[in-house]
């Protein structure tokens, strides 16, 4: 399966991705050299939590740039559907194509996407079945990256030795307090708005059910069928290979599931 560019043209999510990479940025250069740098020269840390640090923002960051420019499961005008499966196929009212069942229309796309969950301003794209377990990546690793970096904020004030050379015709350096608060309070913001999100995806995967899915209260029917976590996480992130769950920089191969599993709507 190989890799399919997907761009969203607009403004308001070319905006909000913006502000993303402008955090990420922020505590990508200036953690490390007011926070990790300064205390490893004088060794108050290991070099290994500087290397770790540098590892999640990448992964981070790789999460959210493939998340966004992934195909989230856009259906072609004319799709294919196969003899055998005519039944789980559905007439969208909105552009008058066929789609698999569970799939959405997206209004600020204009195309139905496969198991869509929602359309994210964050990563100017849609979250569907195709790109639904990079935005989960995205979700844990920025987690993962705002803990960390408020981790080393606290410490550097509570906890590590004070530092004895420091630099003070460096702008950083002059306005390390200003820098850290707003660094904080970017932290925090992050942690929360991310911790909520992230509790609902993770219930949504267990459930079987998407956030659309959700709000039209569409998935009542308690006579199916329900898969057990490990299979709908491995539907998600195409692969049964725990460790793979974790890295962005693989392509994903979608699992054949058998209908009688499958939660249609």
């Amino acid at each position: 399966m190989g890799l399919r560019i997907h761009f969203v043209v607009d403004p308001h999510g070319w905006c909000c991705m913006g502000l993303i990479v402008f955090v990420w940025l922020y505590n990508f250069v200036l953690i490390p050299k007011i926070v990790l740098f300064p205390h490893y020269e004088e060794g108050h840390i290991p070099g290994i939590l500087i290397i770790i640090f540098y590892g999640i923002a990448i992964f981070c960051l790789v999460a959210l740039v493939r998340a966004s420019i992934t195909d989230p499961g856009r259906l072609p005008e004319n799709p294919k559907i196969p003899h055998g499966e005519r039944e789980f196929w559905e007439l969208c009212n909105k552009c008058n194509l066929m789609r698999p069942k569970r799939s959405h229309h997206c209004s600020r796309c204009g195309h139905c996407v496969r198991r869509m969950d929602h359309h994210c301003p964050w990563i100017n794209n849609c979250v569907g079945e195709d790109n639904h377990w990079l935005f989960l990546q995205l979700c844990f690793y920025t987690e993962l990256l705002t803990c960390y970096a408020l981790m080393f904020s606290f410490c550097h004030y509570y906890y590590f030795l004070p530092l004895k050379k420091r630099n003070l015709d460096l702008f950083v350096v002059r306005h390390e307090l200003a820098i850290m608060r707003l660094a904080a309070f970017m932290g925090i913001t992050m942690l929360v708005g991310i911790t909520g999100l992230f509790y609902t995806q993770l219930i949504g995967i267990i459930t079987d059910t998407t956030s659309i899915e959700k709000m039209s209260n569409c998935c009542e029917d308690i006579s199916r069928p329900r898969k057990p976590w490990q299979q709908t996480f491995s539907e998600v992130f195409g692969t049964r290979w725990k460790i793979l769950w974790f890295i962005p920089f693989r392509q994903r191969q979608p699992l054949r599931v058998p209908y009688h599993f499958a939660n249609h709507v």
